[in-house]
């Protein structure tokens, strides 16, 4: 079995963050897996949602926001404004983004504060969820180091990194990290978020009118795990790096579109 882009079965595609590329939000970062590329901000806003002050819930909230940008696909795909409400798929993924970041902070520590992560699909090439999730935690660190730099949070509130990667069964092989050809054609396809300490938050799989094994399933979760292992290295040196670097330029930003 040949990948189409000839990359092993257990092979990442190349993996990138570049941060500051939203001056106006408290953190952001480009987020490229392979030609997929996603812009997450984090903005953190010192109030609460109505509900939590009518409960007197402790703490704060965070939630997310995801959008896939009409160029971002070879067909013009239209935003959700022109059909008056946003489609079933953005709303499934954008509640996933909130729930696996969610799972790994401690919302107490950030006071009564809304975290929003906002999630904007540049380009699509399979994996936009598994981007914007692993996005999604880089930027919201980055937010969350500035302001404990600023001494407005006594306690860092993210308990552990989380990151997402997809599996699948392509051409009758488990594979990782699946490109948008692979997706399209994939017999089964694996969704998986885990913690830096290899903890599942969430998985969803299924067979695309097709079944899978259980050893087939082993198989997928053992490539997640790798994955994600190598992708908590890349998020943990994007985080430190974005603490020594000015908000990336323009011709930054080209140079990482050519890569």
């Amino acid at each position: 079995m040949t990948r189409p882009d000839g990359r092993q079965h257990d092979q990442l595609r190349p993996i990138a963050f570049i941060s500051h590329v939203a001056p106006h939000a408290t953190g952001s970062v480009l987020v490229s897996f392979g030609d997929t590329r996603v812009i997450c901000s984090a903005t953190i806003e010192d109030d609460v949602p109505r509900w939590m002050r009518a409960q007197r819930v402790e703490g704060g909230w965070l939630t997310a926001e995801y959008s896939m940008l009409p160029y971002a696909t070879l067909e013009r795909k239209a935003r959700d404004i022109s059909r008056g409400k946003l489609d079933g798929r953005s709303s499934e993924i954008q509640r996933l983004i909130g729930r696996a970041l969610r799972a790994v902070v401690d919302l107490k520590k950030i006071g009564q504060r809304t975290v929003w992560i906002d999630c904007d699909v540049l380009q699509a090439d399979g994996g936009t969820r598994t981007a914007s999730i692993t996005g999604g935690c880089v930027a919201m660190a980055i937010a969350f180091n500035r302001l404990f730099a600023e001494g407005k949070l006594k306690d860092f509130p993210i308990r552990k990194l989380v990151a997402a990667v997809s599996a699948g069964v392509y051409q009758g092989e488990p594979v990782l990290d699946l490109n948008y050809p692979e997706d399209r054609d994939a017999s089964v396809d694996f969704n998986v978020v885990m913690t830096e300490s290899l903890e599942f938050v969430e998985i969803q799989g299924s067979g695309e009118e097709a079944v899978f094994s259980s050893d087939q399933m082993a198989t997928m979760l053992d490539l997640t795990r790798k994955g994600i292992s190598e992708i908590i290295a890349l998020q943990r040196a994007a985080i430190l790096a974005a603490d020594r670097v000015a908000p990336a330029d323009l011709e930054s930003l080209a140079a990482a579109f050519r890569h």
